[in-house]
């Protein structure tokens, strides 16, 4: 058996196991929710439920996702990526995991208790910072082929900006969609396999299994988290995946020191992307605090032109499905390609945003 085919046989395992996972600790993380008061309680009119739920589901995550990375780390590199190990950045595997664990404690924390918004995101930047600590960073100055300056310490300091960014970024880009059964972990799921395949064509094997065993944690909550929902992932699941985005996108292209690698998760995250701009836009509008919730956001509109939670949670995985696609074509090198998906995907947003107008008036 040639090693490619081993190699493709443990990616798709490695989704699996970590579906398996997910869905096996679910139940415990149901029960945990109970015992320490981690339920979200509809207080407002932004709620999608009317009756208490358990919302400590990142737990199932967490825990699923932290095996898969143990055994990645020190099962599947010592052995079968033995000859691809001085090619990826398997240091960094474990850095990925304390980083990840700092945020889920945050999240798991507001999920009992909830945090005021500048302590979360004080907690946010310090978690970041932590992460490029370890040595997960994006060279910026690398990218725009000025190597000579990465090193100094403007660009040191200009690369910990763009990466706090980033990653604070993503982590509350993901927070915020979290606001229907299964959208979360539906579009984490099909961005981790749009990254994951990204990173198996150009063989940058870790990234593939990192982001293999997120989208399996991602898509095996969805049996319980799936319209009607009978737990949320909360804000240490939401918090935790978001985090697992970011810095994981990160090690592909520092690799591959290219800017057109470094498009590439900004491609798949699109919806996230654009829902998060036009919130800061209609807040900002509105003269309304940046971080004050609404109901503005894009799967918020869906519904109410009358698509119901699974229409809409549906529409909302195509349009990242095609988001998803343009990245990988991108990464290829097939530009035209990749921005003809990339304007359909727009078109579609914007027509249903402009649905939602029409109705409205």
């Amino acid at each position: 058996m040639s090693d490619i085919v081993i190699i493709r046989m443990i990616i798709i395992l490695c989704v699996l196991v970590a579906f398996g996972l997910t869905a096996a600790f679910s139940p415990l993380a149901i029960k945990v929710s109970g015992l320490i008061g981690a339920m979200d309680i509809p207080k407002d009119d932004r709620r999608m439920h009317d009756k208490p739920i358990p919302r400590f589901g990142g737990l199932a995550i967490f825990i699923s996702v932290t095996l898969m990375i143990l055994i990645i780390r020190f099962i599947l590199f010592p052995t079968t990526f033995l000859a691809y190990e001085r090619y990826e950045p398997v240091g960094l595997i474990l850095a990925v995991l304390a980083g990840g664990t700092m945020i889920f404690v945050v999240g798991a924390i507001d999920d009992v208790k909830p945090l005021n918004a500048w302590v979360k995101l004080v907690c946010q930047i310090a978690c970041a910072c932590g992460t490029f600590a370890l040595g997960i960073r994006i060279e910026i100055i690398k990218l725009l082929g000025l190597s000579f300056a990465q090193n100094t310490a403007g660009g040191m300091i200009i690369s910990l900006i763009v990466t706090v960014i980033w990653i604070v970024a993503i982590i509350n880009m993901i927070n915020l969609i979290d606001g229907m059964d299964g959208l979360a972990s539906g579009v984490v799921g099909i961005a981790s396999l749009a990254i994951a395949y990204s990173g198996y064509i150009h063989g940058q094997y870790a990234v593939t299994l990192l982001m293999c065993a997120v989208a399996g944690a991602a898509l095996g909550f969805l049996p319980v988290n799936f319209y009607p929902a009978k737990i949320i992932m909360g804000d240490s699941g939401a918090m935790f995946l978001g985090y697992m985005l970011a810095a994981v996108s990160i090690i592909g292209p520092a690799k591959g020191a290219t800017l057109v690698a470094s498009l590439v998760p900004i491609l798949v995250l699109g919806v996230p992307i654009f829902d998060i701009a036009f919130a800061i836009i209609r807040r900002l509008i509105r003269r309304q605090p940046v971080f004050k919730p609404d109901k503005g956001h894009l799967h918020h509109q869906l519904y109410r032109i009358g698509m119901g939670q699974r229409r809409t949670v549906l529409m909302m995985y195509g349009i990242s499905s095609v988001m998803g696609m343009a990245a990988i074509i991108f990464s290829r090198r097939l530009y035209l390609e990749a921005i003809l998906l990339f304007l359909v995907a727009l078109f579609f947003i914007f027509i249903l945003v402009w649905s939602w107008k029409s109705k409205k008036n």
